[in-house]
């Protein structure tokens, strides 16, 4: 069953069509949040998506755009996360070192995936949803409201970077 046929029937009110959109999307919903967000913070966004989806759903007008309107919420959520993290560290003091995140050591196991959050969150954005959740650049440009040269130019930079990172730690290509 597609996707957009389990939207229109979750619009009607069936709670099996909205139970499997959900379990479809569950994972590639979360591994995008969690790829910029720490493991903490994730699971939080991960529902707060899921809350705006199901709140939003029987307004969706473009039921066959269903993943791009997902990820657009999504990645609406990691920025409004971002900005309050940004916003409490702006209060904190400067001379107080920052707490370090025990899970971040549990998490980045690998060495691409400490490399990815090494990125910035824009650089970082577009290569997850480009390489990872497998959106093409105008869904990608669609989702983070930019024009689809500049989501080139991001995934230019975000290779570059990460090609230099890799070769720092002795990777070559």
């Amino acid at each position: 069953m597609t996707d957009e046929l389990l939207v229109v029937r979750a619009q009607l009110g069936e709670r099996a069509a909205l139970a499997e959109l959900v379990h479809r999307w569950r994972l590639p919903v979360w591994t995008y949040v969690r790829r910029m967000l720490d493991a903490g913070r994730a699971d939080d966004v991960t529902q707060d998506v899921w809350l705006a989806v199901v709140r939003g759903l029987p307004r969706l007008r473009e039921t066959d755009r269903f993943k791009q309107w997902l990820f657009t919420i999504a990645r609406r959520s990691v920025t409004d996360c971002l900005r309050a993290e940004y916003a409490r560290a702006a209060v904190v003091s400067h001379g107080e070192p920052d707490a370090e995140d025990p899970g971040d050591a549990v998490v980045e196991r690998t060495e691409l995936v400490a490399a990815l959050s090494g990125l910035p969150v824009l650089e970082r954005e577009v290569l997850v949803l480009f390489y990872l959740e497998d959106l093409s650049v105008q869904d990608c440009a669609q989702i983070c409201q930019v024009p689809t040269g500049t989501v080139k130019s991001r995934l230019n930079r975000a290779r570059r970077m990460l090609r230099e990172h890799l070769e720092e730690k002795g990777y070559r290509s």
